[in-house]
């Protein structure tokens, strides 16, 4: 797996759960998973970064990406 994921990554990565695990209810809450990525995709959009190091992010997270890009072919 790469040491970084890009903005551009964690897009399709949101995407992908988003597809698996779309919101729920009249609140349309995310699932936990679109939850936890789209965390990590607003700190990136704040601080300004186009990518970040896999290993600086949560277990959860990482675990999160690490499916994504199974199910994509190992991409």
């Amino acid at each position: 797996m790469p040491m970084d994921i890009s903005l551009t990554e964690l897009e399709q990565a949101i995407n992908h759960w988003r597809a698996l695990r779309p919101s729920t209810g009249e609140e349309r809450a995310l699932s936990p998973e679109v939850d936890a990525l789209a965390n990590v995709y607003a700190l990136m959009i704040i601080h300004r970064q186009r990518s970040v190091p896999l290993d600086s992010l949560e277990q959860q997270v990482r675990q999160l990406l690490e499916s994504w890009r199974n199910a994509q072919g190992g991409s």
